[in-house]
């Protein structure tokens, strides 16, 4: 190791200029005088701080500000602007100028030496970095720990990392060539004939739902906690590792690996969850020694066809963007990745400093991940937290707009799916006293939703939004195609008369009977009846309900009942909200959604 005095001295030093840069940087200069056109062609590549001479910045300054502003860059237009640079005894601007235009490239070579000036400045900046971060790396500071520098150089290699420079430089594209490309895949889909294109999420319902995982999508899974997003990811990750595995197995070579970054669950954590789903053992009887010899047997033997699926899980908390990238980016060079999973978003860090600002730091997150999906060419499932607003309103079903810190989430992502079960929410109210309507309400209510999920496509870039209902085993986390068949309701006369008796002894208040008039009004005069996607969505919804937007029925219920403060939108907002919960409790109306908007409904008015 070199003595600190050594190490100080090569760090102040400035890296020293590649070979031939001069020459080749008038190549450059001297060609776009002549010849302006070369400059789009190299402004991809080229920016002012890549050059090495002070003075070779200053004349592509001057070139750019001219070329930028639709006039000609040529030795005289451009030498007024280099009056007061210093150049070599005896040379004036104008001389120095010519003597470019004398040095020049062709036009066709141009670009080969655009990017040996990129190149030598990308080397000159890696040295420049190695030797900053020994000089840190010898004065070790308390307060800067020695894996902080681990981060920063990640970060600093990541922001060198050529984009456009080392790599075919991009032109525009005629529309008859983006058209080529877009009906080569309309053919591939035509070809398959319904046939899923893309990789299967092995859930036929949501497949049919989303398409399938398309290449270069972010696909964003977004919940409150205990709504099963890891589970849902997990169970996709196992269904095209399996798929993947088993296709090997026909064509003899392996196509793709599935990787999960998990910085949420430890390794073993996450693979217990997925042995757990794969099996039908739950892991908590495993964990605590409760398991029957025959629950052993499956849950050794499902890790025995686990452990030849292409899945790999790494378990890294407190990755930056920058790092997971590097890292993906090697797992795809040496085993190539079909599928990409981050659980979970909020977890992963920015490039910026602790304390800067989230928002924008989560814009650089989501944006990294967008473009890590774009680079590999494979679709990338990121999960999301959403904030706690959903839980203060009555139906909780989250939106869009709670995505947490969400701006970013929703403008990178090609698809947001939420997940939601009522199950969850019924579980954890209060149960009503035994022998009361309440607990037969709460009785009946709960057979509905038990192993019932629902997946909700609040954004997809290529197909339409909506719901998908799934079956969900929360004994061991895992989705299913459709929920277990439940019993159905107590019928006949005796049960008819139970519930028109429970109806009858619900008390509506006045502004509740206020609101029922209004819905019922709006439902013969501004209603529609549901498309059959609406129906598909809503089981519950009845094929000849009358529908009522939400934002009517509010705006009437306002005029009808609190006058002047009916301009209060917040005011009426919460007081139709108190009125409706009373309606939907005497089971005298319901909410239905498509997409992101809301519609009530009467079941009194059903066929009217």
């Amino acid at each position: 190791m070199p003595s600190p005095a050594r190490r100080h001295n090569a760090a102040e030093s400035e890296p020293r200029a590649m070979p031939a840069s001069m020459e080749t940087e008038q190549a450059v200069l001297g060609a776009v005088l002549l010849n302006n056109d070369v400059f789009r062609r190299v402004s991809d590549i080229l920016k002012e701080e890549h050059f090495h001479e002070d003075l070779h910045r200053h004349i592509w300054h001057v070139i750019a500000g001219l070329i930028e502003k639709g006039q000609a860059a040529t030795p005289i237009t451009c030498r007024p602007y280099l009056a007061d640079v210093e150049l070599a005894p005896g040379m004036n601007p104008g001389q120095y100028l010519v003597l470019l235009s004398r040095n020049a490239c062709t036009p066709a070579y141009a670009v080969d030496h655009a990017r040996i000036i990129f190149d030598l400045w990308l080397r000159r900046r890696l040295i420049g970095l190695c030797q900053d971060i020994e000089a840190r790396a010898y004065e070790a500071k308390v307060e800067e720990p020695a894996g902080s520098l681990v981060v920063t150089l990640e970060n600093e290699l990541e922001g060198l990392r050529p984009s456009g420079a080392s790599s075919a430089i991009g032109e525009f594209q005629t529309f008859d060539t983006a058209a080529d490309k877009a009906v080569r895949r309309a053919q591939d889909s035509y070809k398959s004939r319904g046939k899923l294109v893309g990789l299967s999420t092995g859930i036929p319902r949501l497949d049919d739902a989303m398409g399938g995982l398309q290449p270069s999508d972010l696909i964003i899974v977004a919940g409150r906690p205990g709504m099963g997003k890891s589970a849902l990811a997990t169970n996709i990750g196992f269904a095209v590792s399996k798929h993947l595995y088993d296709q090997a197995l026909v064509t003899g070579e392996r196509t793709g690996v599935v990787a999960i970054f998990s910085l949420e669950m430890s390794e073993d954590q996450l693979a217990n969850r997925i042995i757990a789903e794969q099996s039908g053992v739950p892991s908590w009887k495993v964990g605590r020694g409760w398991a029957t010899e025959d629950e052993m047997l499956r849950y050794i033997d499902a890790r025995r066809e686990l452990s030849r699926l292409p899945l790999l899980i790494d378990p890294t908390g407190g990755l930056s963007i920058s790092s997971l990238k590097m890292r993906a980016r090697a797992l795809h060079k040496k085993q190539k990745i079909a599928f990409l999973i981050v659980d979970y978003l909020q977890l992963l860090e920015g490039g910026g400093r602790k304390g800067d600002n989230r928002v924008q730091e989560l814009t650089e997150i989501t944006s990294g991940l967008k473009a890590l999906a774009k680079e590999l060419n494979v679709p990338l499932m990121a999960l999301a937290q959403v904030s706690r607003k959903c839980e203060e309103r009555d139906d909780k079903r989250p939106m869009l707009s709670d995505l947490r810190e969400s701006g970013s989430i929703e403008q990178d992502a090609d698809i947001v799916l939420f997940v939601y079960r009522d199950e969850y929410y019924l579980r954890h109210q209060k149960v009503p006293p035994e022998g009361s309507d309440a607990r037969a309400r709460y009785e009946r209510e709960m057979r509905r939703v038990t192993g019932v999920a629902e997946v909700i496509i609040g954004k997809a870039r290529h197909g339409p939004s909506g719901s998908v209902e799934l079956g969900f085993q929360s004994n061991v986390m895992k989705f299913v195609n459709e929920p277990e068949p439940r019993e159905p309701e107590p019928a006949g006369e005796e049960a008819e008369a139970e519930r028109r008796e429970r109806k009858k002894k619900v008390s509506l208040s006045k502004d509740a009977l206020t609101l029922y008039g209004v819905l019922r009004s709006l439902s013969l005069t501004r209603s529609t009846v549901p498309t059959e996607e609406q129906r598909r969505a809503d089981r519950a919804l009845h094929k000849e309900a009358r529908l009522v937007s939400v934002d009517d029925a509010r705006s009437a219920f306002g005029r009808e009942t609190m006058g002047p403060d009916s301009e209060n939108e917040d005011k009426v907002k919460t007081r139709f909200s108190a009125m409706f919960k009373e309606l939907r409790s005497a089971e005298k109306a319901f909410y239905t959604r498509s997409g992101n908007d809301w519609y009530v409904w009467l079941p009194e008015m059903v066929g009217n």
